[in-house]
């Protein structure tokens, strides 16, 4: 059976299958480089009967001319050995030098060590590769510091290896090369904390005579060059064109809520269709967003297979899974004793898993860079693959659906690396001073901003001036206080029977974490019993309840300083630092979307500084509203929700990273208002990218809730799952009216008539 009897059957569900795109094969295109590469990797290459891709022949030439090198390429294209070659060509050149690899996570590291070391044995190269982070036995580190060559580590090890830079003086003073793999895990908070992070860790180099390379391999984006340059601080060149050759490729779009959104689960559908691919004798991957949702669709897809005769050959993939059973899972992919497998986005990444021939979406991931990643890890072997998306009832999913053309010719987005955030720049400095001390020069690491954040921390006594400079001065360290992944120092810890299953912000913890919540931890459930204000300790027991929790809350939006603002037609647009209070009052109890009860909590006010966007409609549009029989407070409401929903199309963001209000009055305004914020303290840059791009948001937001085929609103369009005021009041029809006119304000003419279409200005966005 072939991927074409798969697509057929498929067809037969017409009603469901929204689009079938295929691709054509490409032949691969080639390169070399003069002078020719060592000896020992030429022979190497030529074992393995290795010719280079252009893209590659065009990293290692980059990398001997001295330049900061990002490759931005797509998934299977020979990225990794972009960037050993010329790794491992400076390391048998130069006894001395020493590489720094980075990985987002430890199995990636684990997977790249076989390659390295394998390489490293065949070529003769002496760099003794080790891996070092958090699972690194003890007794081998003080080896690991003296011999190694090549390190592979992850950002969360180095923030607390850089206090001991004293240590590793040999591998830092002949520090040669960076590698920073998969790099656009690396945004939004995670993003800047990276940022700054490799600023410190440049600054120390130079205390020890090194100034390292920096080789940034990413996925495809938008912006690779700003991306980069703002991730290290230092101006990159860019590598983006693929050599690598493509089998021929069908991309299915699959819409189970072709008759509208209705009651039923799309995993459902996707376990359905994994194994319709087994039954065709396609090795297929499939992916989903969360712990929770992969063991189940991997438990349906298992009992459809019974049926088959193959149940035995399904399996999942997550985090949470012991080392050995995962390396087990990828073994199994890999000789072909496992036909189906179901898994988070842990194989999202680079690791090695053999050849597939297809990959199933359970929902669009996010991003197009996700999506194109995650259809990738099929068709490995040059003959033809299947991906298919199966949509869930997401505002983004049913818009694609709808717009096959504009999902499949959308540009990839762009990556947000904001050095704006006061509180991440403060805490990173603090780290900064209690690894060095801080003086004048370090202005070339952390910019111009850094003498007036210097002064602050002095003055609150955070650090003291020395003959040396300004050190660390706290009670506590700061590489403790101070973690990767998000930014408020005032943390929770939920425990079980006396142990800590995770820690998570006041926010977070608010949000997830309040007395009677439904908390879910790596996939298992836990009731809250308890919330220690005082203490920062949530006290959980295990649960299997058939509900789950949505809090409730209020927000209120206080304008501190408007930085920009623009006339939009008759609208005023603005963006600026505002402060937000959400105050989180009660939790509904839901079943299968039917609210079994509202209980209250009694929780303080949640207050942050963050950066907003907002408008104001013009005066005469409520009187409009109200003629035509539409709710203004609805429609203002329904299109927070909807321009929140369609920002990831253009951002790489997720809708949970942004907040919102809308108001029939609002005191900054003198009328009606619509906000759209930062959800993180100080701005993470999303909502400055939402004003730079506001008329394009506002021309796809029209077209998502006009096109949608709902009569009153739906998840599909306007509703929200984190709407604080369940999704009252709502109205579609003024929702339509004020995006229309928020269209013809933008003068976009037609082109808000014909959302698959391209305004004027498209395509230079970014």
């Amino acid at each position: 059976m072939t991927v074409a009897t798969f697509i057929a059957a498929l067809e037969q569900r017409e009603r469901n299958v929204a689009e079938v795109r295929f691709f054509p094969e490409r032949e691969g295109i080639y390169g070399g480089v003069d002078p020719a590469l060592p000896r020992e990797l030429r022979e190497h290459l030529d074992r393995r009967g290795i010719r280079l891709y252009s893209h590659q022949a065009d990293a290692l030439r980059a990398f001997r001319d001295g330049e900061h090198l990002v490759l931005t390429t797509r998934t299977a294209s020979g990225k990794s050995l972009a960037f050993l070659l010329p790794v491992l060509e400076r390391l048998s050149l130069d006894p001395a030098a020493t590489a720094l690899f980075l990985y987002p996570t430890k199995a990636l590291a684990n997977d790249q060590l076989a390659t390295l070391d394998q390489m490293c044995r065949e070529t003769g190269i002496s760099a003794a590769p080790a891996i070092y982070d958090g699972d690194t036995p003890r007794e081998r580190r003080p080896r690991i510091r003296q011999v190694s060559r090549l390190v592979l580590s992850n950002p969360h090890e180095l923030h607390h290896v850089l206090p001991w830079h004293h240590q590793w003086s040999r591998f830092l003073s002949g520090l040669s090369c960076v590698v920073i793999d998969e790099a656009h895990r690396y945004r939004g908070v995670t993003g800047s904390h990276m940022a700054f992070l490799v600023r410190r860790l440049r600054r120390i180099c130079a205390r020890y005579g090194s100034d390292p390379r920096f080789i940034v391999a990413s996925a495809t984006l938008a912006n690779p060059d700003e991306f980069a340059r703002n991730l290290c601080g230092v101006p990159f060149r860019t590598v983006a064109g693929d050599g690598a050759p493509q089998g021929p490729r069908r991309f299915v779009l699959y819409n189970p809520f072709s008759g509208g959104v209705m009651e039923g689960s799309f995993h459902r559908d996707a376990a359905a269709i994994l194994v319709e691919c087994m039954r065709h004798r396609l090795q297929t991957l499939t992916f989903t967003g969360s712990r929770k949702m992969t063991e189940l669709v991997a438990l349906w897809a298992r009992e459809g297979a019974v049926r088959e005769r193959i149940g035995d050959q399904v399996a999942a993939y997550r985090a949470g899974y012991l080392p050995e059973e995962r390396r087990d899972i990828e073994q199994r992919l890999k000789s072909g004793s496992l036909a189906g497998v179901v898994s988070t986005n842990a194989l999202e990444l680079g690791i090695d898993i053999g050849s597939l021939d297809g990959v199933i979406l359970a929902g669009y991931p996010g991003t197009m860079m996700a999506t194109w990643q995650q259809a990738g890890r099929a068709g490995r072997r040059g003959e033809e693959s299947v991906a298919v998306m199966v949509a869930s009832q997401s505002p983004l999913d049913q818009y694609f659906v709808r717009h096959p053309d504009l999902f499949f010719g959308s540009p990839h987005e762009s990556a947000i690396v904001d050095l704006e955030n006061p509180y991440i720049f403060s805490g990173q400095l603090l780290c900064a001073s209690a690894e060095l001390p801080l003086d004048p020069s370090d202005s070339a690491f952390f910019g111009p901003r850094f003498p007036g954040f210097a002064d602050a921390l002095r003055a609150e006594h955070l650090v003291s001036e020395t003959p040396r400079g300004l050190v660390y001065s706290g009670s506590r360290r700061p590489h403790e206080l101070v973690g990767l992944s998000g930014i408020s120092r005032d943390s929770f810890r939920v425990v079980l029977d006396g142990r800590t299953l995770e820690t998570m912000d006041r926010g977070q913890a608010f949000r997830e974490a309040h007395k009677g919540a439904v908390l879910l931890h790596q996939g298992e459930q836990y009731l809250v019993d308890s919330m220690d204000l005082a203490h920062g300790i949530v006290r959980v027991h295990p649960s299997d309840v058939d509900y789950y929790t949505r809090p409730l809350k209020s927000v209120d939006i206080a304008v501190r300083q408007v930085l920009e603002s623009r006339p939009v037609g008759d609208f005023a647009l603005s963006f600026g630092d505002v402060e937000v209070s959400e105050h989180y009052y009660a939790y509904r109890i839901v079943r299968n979307d039917a609210v079994l009860g509202i209980e209250p909590l009694d929780l303080p006010p949640l207050r942050f500084s963050t950066k907003a966007v907002w408008f104001t409609p013009p005066g005469g549009l409520e009187d409009e509203l109200l003629s035509a029989g539409a709710d203004p407070d609805g429609g203002l409401h329904g299109t927070e929700h909807a321009l929140i929903a369609m920002m990831p199309f253009r951002v790489l963001c997720d809708r949970w990273d942004l907040g919102g209000l809308s108001v029939p009055a609002h005191p900054a305004t003198g009328g009606p208002a619509v906000f759209v914020y930062d959800g993180y303290e100080g701005g993470i840059g999303l909502s400055e990218k939402a004003y730079q791009i506001f008329g394009d948001l506002a021309r796809h937001t029209f077209a998502l809730v006009s096109e949608c085929p709902c009569e009153e609103g739906c998840p599909a369009c306007i509703y929200s799952p984190k709407c604080g005021n369940d999704n009252q009041p709502l109205d579609k029809k003024g929702t339509v009216l004020i995006l229309q006119a928020l269209c013809r304000a933008c003068d976009m003419g037609e082109s808000c008539q014909d959302p698959a279409g391209r305004s004027s200005s498209e395509g230079v966005l970014f």
